[in-house]
């Protein structure tokens, strides 16, 4: 099993506060009875973000940044025939008008059901069919966009952008500045469209543009895919700055599967963990079983001894 923790580590500074103050004793034993295995050190405007980037590399895809093609494999999953075009995941969203900044925000603040979700691509398609786009329902927070030109255009993860000013995360190129025209044109169509009105009457947040990333062609599972566990519960709180709930999800998170995942450990089982920040992750395996791995694993509690590992010295450069 390999256990990922996205958003393990934020930059925001009254998240770098919560972090120094959290204890996460679960985690400590995790990293007492494991041996580190790689860092992958970015920064904080790569177009990919670290937990997608340990994912894509154990699925033994290509590392492009902004070109991993996640849309692809969950249009296929989702039973749309990809074929060979370029696909992308398409994000009903709200665009928010500041003073300096135009910000994406949360689409699960959207609460759209799959009603509501399908009037909205409806509402939107020709659009996108008349610039020869597939456009294909995935669930009520994701479409689905098929075009060749999606084959290789670099794209901005929806979760670098969530609470942040879009501008920065807009990439350029031919295709690129189509999706651009394509938002500015869903945003005019959406602005007092009849949908939009009735959520206001509801008091819910209008929908009045998408986010799109996951470019790419669909590429073949690995022959023996692995058994990747992605536990998100910090993502919600960390990309809503709510740090007293990120506090919260992380103790419940070192107090459940890390325990799992250590008790595993101590009974021999072959296993990874990767902490994910914004900038970087680091990956953790444990000893194979048997003699060697039962030598090891009285090494690393004598290493421990000497000197426990601490969580924030990894935790603090990701």
């Amino acid at each position: 099993m390999h256990l990922v923790i996205p958003f393990a580590a934020p930059l925001a500074p009254a998240g770098r506060q919560a972090l120094a103050a959290l204890a996460l004793p679960g985690l400590q034993r995790a990293l007492a009875c494991s041996e580190p295995a790689g860092q992958d050190l970015a920064d904080e405007t790569s177009l990919s973000p670290p937990h997608e980037r340990v994912q894509a590399r154990a699925l033994g895809w290509p590392l492009v940044d902004g070109r991993l093609p996640w849309a692809a494999l969950w249009a296929a999953a989702a039973g749309i025939d990809v074929g060979t075009l370029g696909w992308a995941r398409l994000t009903p969203a709200h665009w928010h008008l500041g003073t300096d900044q135009v910000s994406l925000l949360d689409p699960a603040l959207l609460a759209l059901d799959e009603a509501g979700s399908r009037a909205l691509l409806d509402a939107v398609e020709g659009l996108f069919t008349s610039e020869g786009f597939v456009l294909a329902f995935g669930d009520a927070q994701r479409w689905f966009l098929g075009h060749p030109s999606l084959a290789g255009l670099a794209t901005a993860s929806l979760d670098r952008v969530i609470g942040r000013n879009v501008d920065p995360w807009l990439t350029g190129g031919p295709p690129a500045r189509l999706i651009r025209r394509l938002q500015n044109e869903v945003q005019m169509l959406l602005h007092e469209h009849p949908i939009n009105a009735e959520r206001a009457a509801r008091g819910l947040l209008s929908v009045n543009s998408f986010w799109l990333d996951g470019c790419g062609v669909a590429l073949p599972s690995p022959a023996a895919a692995p058994a990747l566990h992605i536990d998100d519960r910090l993502r919600a709180p960390a990309l809503a700055e709510d740090w007293p709930a990120w506090v919260a999800a992380w103790q419940a998170l070192d107090q459940g599967p890390l325990a799992d995942w250590r008790e595993r450990a101590a009974a021999g089982q072959p296993l990874q963990l990767s902490l994910c920040g914004e900038r970087g992750a680091a990956t953790f395996v444990t000893g194979p079983a048997g003699p060697q791995g039962r030598w090891r694993r009285g090494w690393r509690r004598l290493r421990s001894l000497a000197r426990p590992p601490r969580p924030a010295d990894w935790l603090e450069v990701l």
